[in-house]
């Protein structure tokens, strides 16, 4: 009986509470950057191993990635752990909990495997933040044949519906010339002024951009020194749009203001893609719908309509994934507000009893979805 199996799922999570604290704590402690997460691919990979799981470790030739198996059924069930750290700013997204959530639910879901003919298989994913880990993955035939891919994601509140952003990650790089600054500056060929040429038709350029476009970026080297034109500056951009198509469409535009940059000054520009872009995300309604009933059921209030739920727009890889099987992307609040993802404050809200809550809840609500599809016979 689905009751009785769900009872039993809810009793192994609240079994596995220290442990899934423990896990999620220990990657918030040491945080590692897109694809550098070599102790957090390790620890989260044991703490499925004790439950029996198989391991395939640097899974399909990327170092810090991992596929778990448990069971044999018809109804395969995925499950995707993130777990890499965001730059100076530590897990500020959270990844610790989306690890521990997705930890809990393939142990939990080990429990019922044979009664409901499961086959539990659960990614580690590394490089969610710009790296496109799951992206990769894909291209090497991970998550082939699915009947559902889970994973839940920490925001300040929850929301079920996931909407981002289709979202390019590129490297920009101008070349020029150096030359002393005071005495010979007619012999250089700024690098610092392209940047700023095209960051200035950036900005011009969005008074003419949908509502459904963000453009924004950082500099991460503008020169050497004041007394020295710069010879080369180097900066990361994203540009996001709402479906691929329309990505494409704004790139266009956008590096033509970068080309600005270079026409005006005579600089060299190089743009380089740093992963492949991500996809808008495309929710299965069964699952959606079978994740909102359970959360609520667990007590879990869906945000109406706030300003915090718009982390529901943030672009992941993990949209890639939902154009080739089914798949949900849901949000679990930590109760963070006014702080909010990327920040410092959200990363100091990634632990303690609010994150403990929902870990132990999103964890519980995903388990119980996939016993709801495989109970309704929901098989691609």
């Amino acid at each position: 009986m689905t009751s009785g199996d769900k009872q039993l799922v809810a009793e192994v999570v609240a079994g596995d509470a220290e442990r899934l604290i423990t896990l999620s704590e220990l990657l918030h402690a040491h945080p590692e950057t897109a694809w550098e997460e070599h102790r957090a691919s390790r620890w989260v990979a044991e703490a499925l191993e004790e439950s029996g799981f198989a391991i395939t470790p640097a899974y399909l030739g990327l170092e810090t990635a991992f596929h778990a198996t448990y069971g044999s059924g018809p109804f395969r069930v995925g499950l995707c752990a993130e777990y890499d750290a965001l730059p100076g700013l530590g897990h500020a997204c959270g990844h610790n909990l989306i690890a521990a959530i997705s930890v809990g639910a393939g142990r939990a879901l080990a429990r019922v495997a044979d009664t409901l003919g499961l086959t539990i298989e659960v990614y580690g994913t590394p490089a969610e933040e710009g790296g496109g880990g799951k992206i990769e993955m894909l291209e090497r035939g991970a998550f082939a044949g699915l009947d559902i891919a889970m994973m839940a994601h920490p925001a300040p509140v929850d929301v079920a519906e996931a909407e981002p952003f289709a979202v390019s990650h590129s490297h920009v790089e101008y070349r020029g010339k150096a030359s002393h600054a005071a005495a010979y500056p007619e012999q250089g060929v700024n690098a610092a002024d392209a940047f700023t040429i095209a960051q200035v038709a950036v900005g011009l350029l969005r008074q003419q951009l949908p509502p459904t476009v963000r453009v924004h970026g950082v500099m991460t080297n503008g020169g050497e020194a004041p007394n020295a034109i710069p010879a080369r500056t180097e900066g990361r951009w994203y540009v996001r749009a709402e479906t691929l198509a329309q990505l494409a469409e704004t790139e266009e535009r956008v590096w033509r203001c970068f080309e600005a940059g270079a026409l005006a000054t005579g600089c060299e520009l190089r743009i380089e893609a740093e992963s492949k872009p991500y996809a808008e995300l495309r929710a299965d309604e069964a699952a959606l719908g079978a994740y909102r009933a359970n959360a609520e059921a667990l007590g879990r209030v869906f945000d109406p309509g706030t300003p915090a739920r718009r982390m529901n727009r943030a672009s992941t890889d993990m949209g890639n994934v939902s154009q080739v099987v089914p798949a949900i992307h849901p949000y679990v609040g930590i109760g963070s507000s006014p702080a909010l993802n990327h920040q410092p404050e959200f990363a100091a809200h990634c632990v303690g009893p609010d994150a403990e809550r929902a870990l132990l809840d999103a964890a519980t609500a995903l388990a119980w979805t996939a016993v709801d599809l495989s109970s309704r016979g929901h098989v691609r």
